[in-house]
């Protein structure tokens, strides 16, 4: 069974900086697509950014290009988001998801259960 636990979340002021992580156990994620998606206050659930599971193609929502990162370590099962620049709009829960539907934005086959990310002005 795949757990994926994230980690990193917080508060923090605008134009500031956080480093999501998520850890996958269970079995290696090396040949999965891995993603993030956030869903804010009385808002859908909105992709974020995914990456290949070889990491070398990525894609991201266009409100976070040229501010996030998402990177993996496949030797530590681990996915990450570097998130620079960081607005009020970007207040959300975060969620770690796996599975080759992420690059379609819309599903997953895994999850997890999501950190809290707090910006304030």
């Amino acid at each position: 069974q795949v757990q994926l636990v994230e980690s990193g979340g917080g508060l923090v002021q605008a134009g500031g900086s956080l480093r999501l992580s998520c850890a996958a156990s269970g079995r290696t994620m090396s040949s999965t697509h891995m993603g993030w998606f956030r869903q804010a206050p009385g808002k859908e659930r909105e992709f974020v950014a995914a990456i290949s599971a070889s990491g070398d193609v990525t894609s991201y929502v266009n409100s976070v290009k040229g501010r996030f990162t998402i990177s993996r370590d496949n030797t530590k099962n681990t996915v990450y988001l570097q998130m620079n620049s960081l607005k009020p709009e970007d207040t959300a829960v975060y969620y770690c998801a796996g599975g080759n539907l992420v690059f379609q934005r819309v599903a997953a086959d895994y999850w997890g259960q999501g950190t809290q990310v707090t910006v304030s002005s």
